[in-house]
């Protein structure tokens, strides 16, 4: 079958004798869907109205429409077929494996989706008097109490929407403490291995971002970050484990440094799922550590939020957290919205959001903790790790892995574009595997290894999905390693052809147009 330059299929192929077919771009039951536009049109609706008022009838009060709202118009079986086909073209967590690493795309169990929909959880609203969200608000301080507790942290803040978002609110509060004791700091640390976002929130704080390198062994280099720290240093953001799927075997001795010259550690705990009931951050010094809901405890991800990024806090910075924060006093639960009301907090920096958290987060995520216990998340950690290392060892072999001569990893296996055939690159295995069946890994990230594939199994995957998956994929490396030059055109069989990349990111197209010649026509 040949493409256009979209990708679209052009002509089915047909034999060479007999009637051509009449043309209509479908594969099978994999249906060609145009948009919404090019289904309907504007004169017509899928639904019956009563005839309009008459033009002088003002009960608009001067808000009439005058002129056309220029929406499709569809029936109803029109509009469920429409997305029920672009659901098919979804690839999703429930149709397999999904080995996006430093994602954790992990299953999301029924059980929790269940809990969130209860009454009293799915239908309150954000400004209800707080005598009516009692069962709500004692929910958001037992998920609280569990996350200090698997931290061995001091306090938790719950109202961050996301990783990125609770980054920025540990370094407000960081900032904050460092101002407090007049001690106005400019520079933050953020080692080659941590998460991408880390820079990015430092610099959105203004604080100037210098980087640590990384050892031969994809840790921080110990010597490099002793040599630099001084009295500018405010803090260091370190992602541990870190983006190489690697624990940082010297984080104790990194926050003794840090502390020492005068500064505070941020963890980024997007990998908390790696070592939780195994791990708790405040032993290692932590100061400040935000915690993905979705990675540990397993909450929508992607297209499923709002999301939620609570941080946790040390004694010392506790007193800096944001408000509003829940308490219970008494026999009843508070939402306190006031510096110096509450037990802890003192000198907030002040509110991050206009309501404090996001329920539907707060009620899955405590649901998969309870329902799982201490001895159960201990048993996520493990499998997640055991799982990731059978990844590493089952494809090793055919695969360069930059660290795995230095031991196990943590949650995600990495590897090289090394040993490829020359003119064959990541980009062109990732595609390839799309036609086994499989959403790529994640390609060149972390950009300390080059021509990365970051892959994370998770634990929810058992050894038979993993076993399938590293049968395509060792398939389709060997076909990079041997020269193929068809991988440089693949995938040949998703819904769309191989992209420009290049040229959706540079010139995207992001509304629809109606072509020239029917407004010509117009």
């Amino acid at each position: 079958m040949t493409m256009n330059k979209e990708g679209r299929p052009t002509r089915p192929e047909v034999a060479a004798a007999g009637p051509a077919p009449t043309f209509t771009g479908n594969r099978a039951l994999m249906l060609e869907e145009p948009l919404l536009f090019e289904i309907g049109d504007g004169e017509t609706t899928g639904v019956d109205f009563d005839p309009a008022s008459p033009a002088g009838d003002d009960r608009l009060g001067g808000l009439r429409r005058n002129r056309p709202i220029g929406l499709a118009g569809l029936s109803e079986p029109q509009t469920v077929r429409h997305y029920t086909r672009l659901s098919r073209q979804n690839y999703a967590i429930d149709l397999g494996l999904f080995p996006l690493g430093s994602c954790t795309m992990k299953h999301n169990p029924r059980l929790c989706e269940r809990m969130a929909r209860l009454p009293g959880f799915a239908d309150i609203h954000p400004m209800q008097p707080v005598d009516t969200v009692q069962g709500a608000l004692e929910l958001i301080v037992e998920l609280g109490r569990w996350l200090v507790t698997l931290t061995g942290m001091h306090s938790v803040a719950m109202s961050p929407k996301a990783g990125a978002h609770g980054e920025l609110c540990g370094l407000l509060a960081i900032r904050a403490a460092l101002e407090a004791r007049g001690d106005a700091r400019q520079v933050v640390l953020v080692p080659e291995s941590a998460h991408g976002t880390n820079p990015a929130t430092a610099a959105f704080v203004r604080y100037r971002v210098e980087s640590i390198p990384a050892n031969a062994r994809g840790r921080v280099d110990l010597e490099a970050l002793r040599s630099r720290l001084g009295p500018d240093v405010a803090a260091v953001m370190i992602t541990n484990p870190n983006t190489c799927g690697l624990f940082e075997p010297d984080m104790v001795a990194i926050s003794d440094l840090v502390h020492a010259a005068g500064g505070l550690v941020y963890c980024d705990g997007a990998n908390f799922n790696a070592i939780v009931g195994r791990v708790r951050p405040g032993d290692l010094g932590i100061d400040a550590m935000h915690i993905n809901l979705h990675k540990t405890f397993s909450t929508p991800h992607g297209g499923g939020g709002p999301g939620a990024g609570p941080v946790v806090f040390s004694e010392a910075l506790t007193p800096f957290a944001p408000l509003p924060f829940v308490e219970r006093q008494g026999d009843h639960y508070a939402l306190v919205e006031e510096e110096n009301a509450g037990e802890h907090h003192g000198s907030s920096f002040g509110r991050m959001v206009a309501f404090h958290g996001q329920m539907g987060m707060f009620s899955r995520a405590l649901a998969y903790i309870l329902s799982h216990g201490a001895d159960g998340l201990r048993q996520v950690s493990g499998d997640a790790v055991l799982n990731a290392n059978y990844v590493l060892r089952r494809l090793e072999d055919v695969l360069d892995a930059p660290f795995g001569a230095s031991g196990p990893c943590m949650h995600e296996a990495l590897f090289s574009d090394k040993g490829f055939a020359e003119g064959l690159s990541t980009l062109d295995l990732a595609k390839g595997l799309i036609d086994e069946g499989y959403h790529p890994m994640t390609m060149y990230f972390p950009l300390v290894v080059h021509g990365a594939m970051l892959v994370e199994p998770t634990e929810t995957e058992s050894k038979a999905a993993l076993d399938e998956f590293i049968g395509a994929l060792r398939s389709v490396v060997e076909r990079a390693k041997a020269g193929d030059e068809s991988l440089k055109a693949a995938p040949f069989h998703a819904p769309r052809r191989r992209l420009d990349e290049t040229q959706a990111a540079r010139k995207p197209v992001l509304v629809w147009k109606e072509s020239p010649a029917a407004e010509a026509a117009e």
